[in-house]
């Protein structure tokens, strides 16, 4: 009763972070008022200034400076933040004169003149009629709000035999009035932009003097083969009041946005799925485990059913140290960090904090965020590695702090050597690297010793039985990636995260019964490719988009794709594993731990005698099995023996039965037992130098199948 009211609360408060996180929306920077000349000042400019960005294209992954194709150029530099650097944007204020309410009409911008006898013009001339060629697009901004966002503004337009130059634009810029707002309480002068659209042009001036911007005008051509080309660009401005306020003025944007409904749609489907597993794994844990444990105890009393079968026969191994447990509890650890970045960043993001209007803030948050989860990681790492008995701590760390964004830092590296040979705007600059490696070396790392050392000394993560020794919505976001769209709606992107969590946990839930129920104990490193399978239909699904909704050329920008795909869904299989890792993690604990499982009935073991036992491992020996002196009762078998053979890697210093001692570093093998140190359990091997009373038993075939052997 007391666990539905909990779940209860707890439903109820997701419920209403849900329902208040939809009633307010914290701006990314505060409302700029600008006024017509007379009255100008510093808190109300008159100069609006338009921002140029990076030129993209959809058929190339290289993208350039808005400088690097010779348009006019203005007189100042602004710099991004880090976030903006990464993503390759580069902001420029650009040269055109724009003032508030002041319309112009076919202004002069400047003029570009190319000669066949300038090696510098004609070097020029082919970068800008590559851009041309592949449809490069412009990204203009005024006001820190994208002209065009679902438009595109392309360099040219192509035609058979040439290329028409956009060298004439008509920016339309609309506008609120400050004395229609009747919540602005000062002094209600000028006014705050609220949209702005760009109409190109292709015009082929007459001169600097004779500026023709009418519809009869002649558009200017230039095709591949043309080696003295003059080019003069110009522009227009309109103001255009309108009644919509600045809170509102992103509306437009995100309402337009392609696929919307479409991810509506996505979304439930994706939730019908989550129901449909909900419902096996209620099945599973209400009425067939339930069903199991009956008939596990039904057969218990009967007096020829000895042999215990399905999930009960491997629930003592379930958390038995899996082999290669240093690399799976790193990979672990690094999901961790992984896992914990994406959730506080689309946390923050769903709050608004990381709007569209705050550019670049994304990545700085998400880069901020797993540097500082690198305390989890080691964390994280470090405890698991010690539960599953691991030795090397010292490996751990050094692996947990430097494997993965190793990895990721060294092919980021090899890219951005390609991008600097190409000149492209999306190259880091030295500086920034040399940043991005001081937050890993000096911040990152740090933290991952840490967390490593409260993990190591935190207690091993207790298994709620004694382990015995034998064994036993992805194209919205790649849309906005590679089509360069804006993404906006952080709050699908959490709905389908956390349609992620559910459905990768609920597929573990029935996974790991069916394994169980399979008496196959060996979870540790299934649970890890089995998420990682999900990064597997992500990578399939990238060559398949990259095939079919793409137009990208050229061998650089196909290897820039692959790479950073690679890279994205690395990290994608290292967040997904973790959820599913941990899911069976818990879901074994779980059914370990039940009170039902704690009632069935041991089968009968055998008796072994012990002559001699060194006294410090003798005291602890008895003391965990709580036997007396002399006698040792066999622990229940579960499990298999590997050819007769016991297979451990386990730290064992040493133990005396019997006679014929031999001693190992990690192991001690005495007349077929194996007895470790660090767990609580021991195993033994039939063998004819064991005590000839039990070899002659009645009982030797149930034995036999007691240790599997």
């Amino acid at each position: 009763m007391k666990t539905d009211r909990r779940f209860s609360l707890v439903l109820l408060n997701i419920f209403a972070i849900f329902t208040e996180s939809t009633g307010f929306y914290l701006p990314g920077l505060a409302p700029v008022n600008f006024c017509e000349a007379p009255n100008a000042k510093p808190t109300c400019p008159n100069n609006v200034t338009l921002f140029v960005n990076k030129l993209d294209s959809d058929q190339s992954v290289i993208p350039y400076e808005y400088h690097s194709f010779d348009f006019c150029v203005g007189s100042e530099n602004e710099s991004g933040n880090l976030g903006q650097v990464l993503f390759g944007e580069r902001i420029r204020p650009s040269p055109y004169k724009i003032n508030f309410k002041k319309n112009t009409e076919c202004a002069l911008l400047c003029d570009k003149e190319y000669k066949s006898s300038d090696s510098n013009h004609q070097e020029k001339l082919r970068l800008l009629q590559r851009g041309m060629k592949l449809n490069y697009q412009q990204h203009w901004i005024i006001d820190n709000m994208p002209a065009n966002p679902n438009r595109t503004y392309s360099v040219a337009i192509q035609e058979p035999d040439s290329y028409y130059l956009f060298n004439t634009v008509d920016i339309r810029i609309e506008y609120r009035e400050m004395s229609n707002d009747p919540n602005f309480l000062d002094d209600k002068i000028g006014g705050r932009i609220i949209r702005i659209k760009v109409q190109p042009k292709s015009v082929k001036h007459e001169s600097k003097d004779k500026l023709n911007c009418g519809p009869n005008a002649s558009p200017q051509a230039i095709s591949q083969k043309d080696k003295d080309v003059n080019v003069i660009f110009s522009y227009s401005v309109v103001w255009e009041p309108t009644d919509v306020k600045w809170s509102s003025r992103w509306d437009y944007i995100l309402d337009s946005m392609p696929h919307t409904n479409i991810q509506w749609f996505s979304i439930m489907n994706s939730l019908v799925i989550v129901l449909f597993l909900s419902g096996m794994v209620g099945m599973i844990l209400l009425r067939t485990l339930h069903r199991d444990i009956a008939r596990y105890n039904q057969l218990d009393n009967e007096e020829d059913a000895q042999e215990e079968f399905g999930w009960k026969l491997v629930h003592g191994d379930v958390f038995r140290p899996p082999r290669h447990a240093l690399c799976l509890s790193v990979f672990v650890g690094s999901g961790s960090q992984l896992l914990l970045c994406a959730t506080v960043t689309l946390a923050f993001a769903c709050l608004g904090f990381l709007s569209p209007a705050n550019r670049g803030s994304l990545m700085t948050f998400a880069l901020v965020f797993y540097v500082l989860f690198g305390i989890v990681a080691g964390y994280v790492s470090s405890r698991l590695y010690k539960t599953m008995e691991g030795l090397n701590w010292k490996t751990n760390i050094i692996l947990t702090s430097f494997l993965i964004p190793g990895i990721i830092f060294g092919v980021f590296f090899v890219t951005n050597l390609m991008l600097w040979g190409k000149g492209s705007s999306a190259a880091v600059p030295f500086g920034t690297l040399l940043a991005l490696l001081a937050l890993w070396l000096f911040i990152s790392i740090p933290l991952t010793f840490v967390g490593a050392y409260f993990g190591f000394r935190a207690d091993r993560i207790q298994a709620p039985v004694r382990t015995n020794q034998i064994p036993r919505q992805l194209f919205f976001i790649l849309n906005s990636i590679w089509s360069h769209e804006v993404f906006y709606m952080f709050g699908f992107l959490l709905l389908v995260f956390i349609i992620l969590v559910i459905t990768c946990s609920e597929a573990t839930i029935l996974l790991a019964y069916f394994h169980l129920c399979a008496e196959d104990y060996r979870w540790w490193w299934r649970s890890f490719f089995t998420s990682g399978f999900t990064a597997v239909y992500l990578a399939i699904y990238c060559v398949h988009y990259f095939n079919s909704k793409l137009t990208i050329t050229g061998t650089i920008s196909t290897i820039l794709y692959f790479s950073y795909t690679g890279i994205f869904v690395f990290l994608f299989f290292l967040m997904t594993e973790l959820l599913v890792f941990f899911t069976f993690f818990f879901i074994h604990k779980s059914m370990d731990r039940s009170k039902d499982l704690q009632s069935l009935k041991i089968t009968e073991q055998p008796q072994l005698r012990m002559s001699t036992i060194l006294k410090q491992e003798a005291e602890e020996f008895l003391k965990t099995y709580q036997l007396e002196a002399g006698t040792t009762q066999m622990p229940p078998k579960v499990g298999e023996a590997h050819r007769g053979q016991v297979q451990l890697v386990t730290n064992v210093y040493g133990m005396v039965m019997n006679t014929n001692v031999v001693f190992y570093r990690y192991q001690v093998t005495i007349f077929g037992v194996i007895i470790t140190r660090d767990q609580t359990e021991f195993v033994r091997e039939l063998s004819p130098q064991l005590s000839g009373d039990y070899q002659k038993s009645d009982r030797r075939k149930r034995a036999r199948n007691v240790f599997n052997v």
